[in-house]
């Protein structure tokens, strides 16, 4: 499938909002078993992407990487933690069109998931800048741009976890792509879909792109993030951005209201602290055959296998680690 769900639902937005598939689609769904609960699928986005890296990350440069290409950025500078999986996929994805990389760093809880992803960063190519921490990330932003300035044009900034509306589309086009797999009872319409919340821009994206096709289903974001603003207000509005986007590039978008949820129940002590709950879940996960990482996606799983809603519940796997 080349042509995204997006296109084929807005066709308006073929010529003004540029796309690269970067992976195949669409992403497999199953239902899993000895978990304890009954009922409960699994749309895996983990292997979403080619090369030395996947997950729910490329979904959104699929629309990011197109649009700077348009604007003729040639580099981007981007923050997050050590164990960033967005500036990862970024700088390896970028690399392919000929965008530079610049990442600045903050600290989060050390472990061997944390310590292999920074392995990963320090061979994707891109620069890294190890700022600790957000206020110092914040003060040294100026220099930043300079830094990595290209004769008079600064380098275009994209936000922790690439949740721009732009970006955002990526979960457009995967809630509409599972509306086409309920339709094709490939599974039942969920009730309720539970994904983890890092940055926002998974969560917002699939409450829109449901609401567009038509699903009813209620996702629930699952705060592993305690540094950016993710409560339900603050996806939503993150939502109507992309909708005005939507607008503006030439599309008649005409939306219910979102059906849209966060938690913050599942956090514990902070990003990329470990859980019990999520630690339990992971092993849930791993007889399932889900391999989940501890920062965001297992406590997602957490949140999964303890909700009760009335009908079939369907995690999201964004986890897309690779060699």
């Amino acid at each position: 499938m080349t042509t995204p769900y997006l296109h084929r639902r807005l066709p308006a937005l073929e010529d003004t909002v540029p796309f690269r598939r970067l992976g195949h689609a669409p992403t497999p769904v199953r239902e899993l078993t000895g978990t304890g609960r009954g009922d409960l699928w699994c749309k895996d986005e983990s292997r979403y992407g080619s090369g030395g890296w996947g997950g729910n990350k490329v979904r959104k440069l699929e629309w990011m990487l197109p649009e700077l290409r348009r604007r003729g950025t040639r580099t981007v500078l981007t923050v997050g933690a050590t164990g960033t999986n967005w500036g990862l996929a970024l700088a390896l994805y970028g690399r392919e069109l000929g965008i530079d990389t610049a990442i600045a760093l903050i600290d989060q809880p050390e472990d061997e998931h944390v310590r292999e992803q920074l392995r990963r960063l320090r061979r994707s190519g891109a620069t890294l800048h190890f700022t600790r921490s957000k206020p110092l990330t914040i003060a040294a932003a100026p220099w930043l741009f300079l830094r990595h300035a290209r004769g008079l044009r600064l380098p275009s900034y994209l936000p922790a976890g690439g949740s721009a509306p732009i970006g955002v589309l990526g979960y457009v086009e995967a809630g509409l792509e599972l509306a086409a797999q309920v339709a094709a009872g490939e599974l039942p319409e969920p009730r309720r879909i539970v994904t983890a919340a890092g940055s926002g821009g998974t969560a917002a994206g699939l409450a829109l792109g449901c609401a567009l096709a038509g699903l009813r289903s209620e996702v629930l974001a699952v705060v592993a993030n305690d540094t950016l603003p993710l409560a339900t207000a603050d996806l939503t509005r993150l939502a109507d951005r992309t909708a005005a986007v939507l607008r503006r590039r030439g599309a008649t978008v005409d939306l219910p209201p979102l059906r849209l949820t966060s938690t913050r129940a599942h956090l514990g002590r902070g990003y990329g602290h470990p859980t019990p709950g999520a630690a339990a879940a992971a092993r849930v996960a791993e007889a399932a055959g889900l391999h989940l990482d501890p920062v965001y996606a297992a406590k997602a799983f957490a949140a999964a296998l303890s909700t009760d809603p009335d009908g079939p519940v369907l995690f999201l796997n964004t986890y897309g680690p690779r060699g």
